[in-house]
């Protein structure tokens, strides 16, 4: 009995050899890294880099909030059989660190996008010491620096790519020019006096700050700190002070806090609209504009001056 037990292990030894033998000689033959990124901006800019070179996948889909977002059991699954994995870097996916340190250990190349980014240039959180805004998506030109980035990290892992991951990278960060340029014209249109955004959290302030907008969010940095009462009436007192005319509400953020700012306002004789939903820690629905990066960006700014004007 002991025997036939110990010649059974053996056989499922070598036939796990086996396997992995003949994984590691099919993923050679194609030529194709598995590459797994967390939230749907960095899937997108990923695809944009490496085209049909890579098997990609995202963990993150639209309206997913990346900072409360736990790994399931199929999420470690794929981390653990990817060769590289993008993440953002700055504390937003805070609920994966471990996660993260784990494939760490286990020699998988576990990389993060704000590496490319000087963070001397970064906001810095009033609330967390050596933390850092983590929305940096929001500025055009650190998605420009990420782009490149991740040209050289893959031209590095795949070096016979190199020239298609180089001229894909130009043609992306051609296009991220021209997206400036046409948000600049559009924020143009809106008085400056009226360039107040208001939203769920505070996810925008690379974007004010790139574009001239004073930006104020109920909740903080993370949607996991939550508004309070006192968060709801000063803001309603902002508003009421400032004349905005409207506030805006976030795919991935519940709109009942929102929906609470805008009663308190109300309540006081004034009159705030929902100018409508934004983008803010994920794209919109795979295969609509609004589900890549570049639409996403122009969807918002056009919802924003809209509602403002």
């Amino acid at each position: 009995m002991k025997l036939h037990l110990a010649k059974s292990y053996i056989i499922l030894f070598l036939t796990t050899l086996l396997f992995l033998s003949c994984n590691n000689d099919s993923k050679k033959e194609n030529g194709k890294l598995n590459i797994v990124t967390t939230t749907s901006m960095i899937t997108d800019l990923v695809k944009n880099v490496a085209g049909d070179e890579i098997n990609l996948q995202g963990l993150m889909g639209s309206g997913v909030d990346p900072h409360l977002y736990k790994a399931s059991e199929g999420d470690v699954s794929k981390l653990a059989n990817a060769d590289i994995i993008f993440y953002n870097g700055v504390h937003l996916e805070g609920k994966l660190v471990e996660v993260f340190e784990k494939m760490q250990h286990q020699n998988i190349n576990t990389i993060a996008i704000a590496e490319s980014i000087d963070k001397n240039t970064l906001i810095s959180s009033s609330f967390f010491q050596g933390n850092y805004d983590p929305h940096i998506w929001f500025n055009i030109e650190y998605w420009e620096q990420a782009t490149q980035f991740i040209v050289a990290k893959l031209s590095e892992a795949l070096p016979e790519h190199k020239a298609t991951f180089e001229a894909n990278g130009a043609k992306y960060s051609s296009q991220l020019k021209t997206l400036k340029a046409n948000i600049i014209s559009i924020i143009e249109t809106l008085p400056k006096e009226k360039r107040i955004l208001v939203t769920a959290h505070d996810a925008f302030s690379y974007f004010g700050r790139a574009f001239g907008f004073e930006v104020v969010g109920l909740q903080g940095l993370s949607t996991a700190t939550e508004a309070g009462v006192q968060d709801v009436q000063r803001l309603a007192a902002f508003i009421i002070e400032k004349n905005v005319k409207a506030i805006f509400v976030e795919s991935s953020v519940p709109k009942r806090t929102i929906e609470a700012l805008q009663a308190a306002v109300n309540s006081k004789g004034n009159n705030v609209i929902i100018g409508g939903t934004l983008y803010s820690d994920a794209l919109g629905n795979a295969g609509t504009i609004e589900g890549t990066y570049i639409g996403m960006f122009e969807y918002n700014v056009n919802t924003i001056v809209n509602a403002l004007k």
